[in-house]
């Protein structure tokens, strides 16, 4: 896969949402390309590329104005009033970056663009170059997504329960939870659904899951979009295959790190609950102060991370840090996982987390929030095996009392041993796909191969 071209390298614009969610997997990508002898150029928002405490030194990174510079979405209104003005100003803004790389001599050959941004594959198709769209979500999600674009559910539901190509039977409360806020904020479904308004006319369709982890609905999805490709887990090299020595982190850092690791290095193997909800959800007072009492009252050490702007809704008599328990703002996630202290993971079932937790064989106890989240919790538990889910009780809060059991049973019980057992295997097919001959590494081969076909032909801008 190597660019032999001695002219000049293809050039790869990859154009991200301005959300770490998004960041982190679209990095990473960004760097399985340049080692492929690809040139790239990250692009996301003025102000969140502000905040940027880091990116990877070998990528440049350029920027684009959301109309909001100094304020980022929260200048806006709402986050429907911020995607408007966004989706107006956007694509003139990407042609003009574009026009500007080829006027400094460095022409662009395509453009990998977030599926959130299907306007970017129209100023692709403006220049004539490749126009790849990029999944951030798994194919189950999607799919939710593609036939409600379709027309083929409606809200609010009248179903009971949902079938689609590949996937198992999903009840009402395994969908994501934008449908069930359209009528209150209609803009959040919309943004979703959005993404396949034009999709059928990419030239790529790249996801970030891997072949094995749903067969069925990745074949589906080729049959209907035959340049669909999975490409991913994108999660750094040296917690899977350790191909690049150097790729240790996504190298794209929007916070601070809290130095957790000695704290951790003093614990025994197996004994240390990992707990975050991500960077996004807002976890209520009622349901945090049932997590703070669970982990309190439980047998297990744990590691808890709420953000800065949470931590007012921790009990007042709860402890932020003692021998049992550490609580931070923010902690490096993967380097965390990694650790052979860690014996479970309490999550929102976020796609890169639940992602991160496969790739390092952590056991999982599923909390969803929203989004895309109860989704991926029912496939991580009654499709993958991957862990247990909390039951919710009144108020769709999880009890301390439930929590605590659930921790219990994924570090004690036969169950869950088994989890951990399904956790290696899972752990070991990531792997495989992303080495060389696995589905991963073909996909992003034959990608590669086509853009380097273009070296000598494709229009310069």
């Amino acid at each position: 896969m190597e660019n032999n071209n001695n002219s000049r390298k293809v050039h790869c614009l990859i154009l991200s949402l301005p959300a770490q969610g998004h960041i982190n997997p679209m990095i990473q990508f960004s760097k399985l390309l340049e080692h492929q002898g690809i040139k790239v150029t990250f692009v996301s928002t003025v102000y969140y590329c502000k905040n940027l405490h880091q990116v990877p030194p070998t990528i440049s990174l350029e920027t684009i104005s959301d109309g909001f510079d100094h304020t980022g979405p929260s200048g806006a209104k709402n986050y429907g009033v911020y995607m408007d003005h966004f989706w107006r100003v956007g694509p003139e803004n990407l042609a003009n970056l574009v026009e500007n790389l080829g006027r400094k001599g460095y022409p662009v050959d395509c453009i990998v663009y977030d599926a959130f941004f299907p306007w970017a594959l129209e100023t692709a198709k403006r220049f004539g170059i490749v126009g790849a769209a990029f999944l951030t979500q798994n194919m189950a999600v999607n799919t939710t997504y593609y036939h409600f674009h379709l027309g083929k559910i409606q809200v609010p539901f009248t179903e009971e329960e949902f079938s689609f190509p590949g996937l198992p039977k999903l009840d009402v409360a395994d969908m994501p939870s934008f449908f069930f806020t359209y009528q209150e904020k209609p803009f959040l479904l919309d943004l979703l659904v959005d993404q396949f308004s034009n999709i059928h006319k990419a030239d790529w369709i790249l996801c970030n899951t891997f072949y094995d982890l749903g067969k069925e609905v990745n074949d589906w999805t080729r049959k209907l979009w035959p340049k669909y490709r999975t490409i991913g887990p994108n999660i750094p090299s040296m917690f899977l295959n350790k191909q690049y020595e150097n790729d240790q982190d996504y190298g794209a850092a929007a916070f601070e790190s809290e130095d957790c690791m000695e704290w951790l290095d003093n614990k025994p193997k197996g004994s240390v609950v990992y707990v975050s909800f991500g960077s996004l959800v807002m976890v209520g007072e009622d349901q945090i102060e049932e997590v703070a009492y669970a982990l309190r009252e439980s047998n297990a050490y744990f590691l808890w991370v709420v953000r800065a702007s949470e931590q007012i809704k921790l009990p007042k008599d709860f402890e932020n840090k003692s021998d049992k328990g550490l609580v931070v703002t923010w902690c490096p996630q993967l380097k965390v996982l990694a650790h052979e202290a860690i014996a479970c993971f309490v999550t929102h079932c976020g796609w890169n987390s639940t992602l991160e937790a496969l790739c390092l064989g952590v056991p999982i106890v599923a909390m969803p929030q929203w989004s895309d989240q109860n989704t991926n919790a029912k496939l991580i538990v009654d499709l993958w095996k991957m862990g247990i889910r909390a039951p919710m009780g009144e108020n769709k809060i999880v009890r301390q009392e439930a929590l605590r059991l659930c921790i219990r049973e994924i570090i004690d019980s036969e169950q869950g041993k088994e989890i951990k057992n399904n956790m290696i295997q899972w752990k070991n097919l990531a792997i495989r796909a992303i080495s060389e001959g696995g589905t991963s590494y073909e996909s992003i081969k034959e990608f590669v191969n086509s853009l380097l076909c273009l070296n000598a032909t494709c229009p310069k801008v």
